[in-house]
């Protein structure tokens, strides 16, 4: 079965710095019409730093939109549309946390609101880790933690990190790391 949508016309009705807001008129399989709100987004890389020790360096952040400080890993916007993800990667690690790595993995892609929005958030493991110094944005206020992986796996299952990139990616890097076992 095919169930695909089909684009009738597109508008865009919100043409923010990381957000646009599209309404589009669609052809639904059936062959009636209907309509989706979506954002468009450039994408984004986030990164699971493990140290030598076994922990994973996070960062605590405030998030306006939910009002309070969240834990979550590394992670940042690309900053043109063809950004190379693993270079982007490469750059929010040390931004963020200072350190740059002699392993990069790829862990997959995450579709972070399907319904929503269309962000591609490109998940990495960084191991072999050298820490330096940090290089945050003119608007980031961040605390790096450093966690042992295992617990970070703990809080994760125990619902005590909500924020998705983080549970998704930590979850794949303990994956990968036993797996590699």
């Amino acid at each position: 079965m095919d169930n695909t949508e089909k684009q009738l016309h597109s508008q865009l009705i919100f043409d923010g710095k990381v957000l646009h807001l599209y309404r589009d008129d669609i052809l639904l399989p059936d062959g009636k019409t209907g309509f989706r709100e979506y954002c468009k987004h450039i994408g984004a890389v986030c990164i699971v730093p493990i140290t030598d020790e076994g922990e994973v360096v996070c960062v605590k952040q405030y998030r306006y939109a939910h009002r309070k400080t969240v834990l979550e890993i590394p992670a940042g916007k690309l900053d043109f549309p063809d950004e190379d993800p693993a270079s982007a990667a490469l750059r929010e690690l040390r931004e963020e946390t200072g350190a740059t790595c002699k392993d990069l993995t790829y862990l997959g892609p995450l579709y972070t609101t399907p319904a929503l929005i269309d962000e591609v958030i490109h998940m990495y493991m960084a191991q072999g880790l050298n820490f330096g110094e940090t290089d945050f944005d003119e608007d980031e206020f961040i605390e790096t933690v450093k966690i042992p992986l295992e617990q970070l796996v703990a809080d994760i299952c125990q619902g005590l990190v909500p924020d998705a990139k983080t549970q998704a990616a930590v979850l794949r890097a303990a994956y990968a790391i036993k797996e590699r076992a």
